[in-house]
């Protein structure tokens, strides 16, 4: 038992795979976090493009290509 012990202490193929593991966790906390701040101001961004895009595809429909109601179904 104490051979194993020993022989467990000095492997380190497995530290490396929790390194890894954690440097991967500490990314996917970073991204959520930094997202979540800036998720009220890409909202607004893409809601204020969108509504400009919906009015000139509303000042240039001719009625030929669809309803014309700018919500994409």
């Amino acid at each position: 038992m104490t051979k194993f012990l020993s022989k467990l202490r000095r492997n380190e193929e497995g530290a490396t795979a929790i390194e890894y593991g954690l440097i991967a966790a500490l990314v996917a906390i970073g991204l959520i976090t930094a997202l979540g701040a800036l998720g009220g101001s890409l909202q607004t961004i893409f809601g204020e493009a969108s509504t400009t895009l919906d009015g000139n595809v509303d000042a240039t429909d001719t009625g030929a290509s669809g309803s014309g109601s700018g919500t994409g179904s």
